[in-house]
């Protein structure tokens, strides 16, 4: 049976937990089926989710994702039986590898063998939310004797990924891949690699589910909503992870110009290197209809389910972009 396109509200709203409980509630209310939290620091969002499971009563919610080097496979598993007893048959954990910002940076703890570490992170947790005793002998982790009460209602683990042998990785070992920050002509090559990795473990690709966290901005000022995306994502193309994607993608200029600015602490270098027409290619900016149709054309392409991230602006203009997809403006 075909995987059924989707659109989701992007959380958390904030800092304050009541800000992302009346998300929730708007999407339910508005008949968005689907919530996924970015899970980078404060606010904790395996915690958050347990928080406000209880303020949900249809939303399908995931992870976009929950960076492996933080947190043992122990600690998830445990945490995903908690989540999975709240929101039985709801919720899906999302893992990934993260940045070199947020681990080495933020955390002192070093990106080392990131496609082994969340390969073997998730074969671990599958493991354990099944309730059989480890006996894991990995390249990056081993458990032995560890056992957990089995969960009634394991939750699926997607997988973040970017570049090709991730995303075969990703769609080998995870039911379903997360996408994000991709220019639109890299996405036939990324779903090739998807068939690629689903092929390995005997699946059939179309049974793969990709997420994606897209970019959003409904706005009249194509211009502002990319100097939105300029300010936002060009440190993002310039961490190791997302400027090796980027070129691969077939933006090797770009990709080398923001190094370029990066390391001479050139702020204007670095932004700038994100052109109007590779905006676009990123950005979902315009208006209303602009942006429902560049969606669609996502799903054509093989996105099962578009996270809806307003790009940071004004209040108004994040409600406006999200009242586009509510379901009285948007179908597939």
């Amino acid at each position: 049976m075909a995987l059924t396109k989707r659109v989701a509200v992007t959380v958390p709203a904030g800092p304050k937990l009541e800000h992302t409980a009346a998300r929730l509630k708007w999407a339910e209310d508005n008949g968005i089926p689907d919530a996924w939290f970015s899970d980078s620091g404060a606010p904790d969002t395996l915690t958050q989710i347990a928080a406000l499971a209880h303020r949900t009563t249809k939303l399908r919610i995931g992870v976009a994702v929950t960076p492996v080097y933080t947190r043992s496979p122990s600690v998830l598993a445990a945490s995903a039986n908690v989540i999975a007893q709240l929101l039985p048959g709801r919720f899906i954990m999302g893992l990934g590898s993260s940045s070199q910002t947020i681990m080495g940076q933020w955390n002192g703890i070093p990106l080392d063998k990131p496609l082994t570490r969340v390969k073997e992170t998730a074969q671990l947790v599958r493991i354990m939310i099944t309730g059989e005793k480890t006996a894991f002998n990995g390249e990056t982790l081993t458990s032995n004797g560890y056992r957990q009460a089995p969960s009634e209602n394991p939750p699926p683990i997607y997988v973040g990924c970017l570049r090709p042998n991730m995303i075969e990785m990703a769609a080998e070992v995870g039911d379903g891949v997360i996408f994000n920050l991709w220019p639109k002509s890299a996405l036939p090559k990324m779903i090739e690699h998807v068939k690629i990795g689903a092929a390995k473990a005997g699946k059939d690709w179309k049974n793969v589910e990709v997420v994606n966290r897209a970019m959003v901005l409904v706005t009249d000022d194509k211009e502002y909503g990319r100097n939105l995306f300029r300010a936002a994502f060009a440190p993002y193309y310039a961490t190791p992870v997302y400027n090796n994607f980027l070129a691969w993608a077939g933006h090797e200029e770009a990709a080398a110009t923001i190094r370029e600015g990066w390391a001479a602490k050139d702020r204007n270098k670095t932004s700038g290197a994100l052109s109007n027409a590779l905006i676009d290619e990123i950005g979902i900016i315009g208006s209303a209809d602009e942006v429902r149709e560049r969606i669609r054309e996502d799903a054509a392409g093989g996105v099962h389910t578009s996270i809806i991230a307003p790009l940071a602006g004004k209040p108004e203009d994040l409600q406006r972009t999200f009242d586009a997809f509510a379901e009285k403006n948007f179908r597939f």
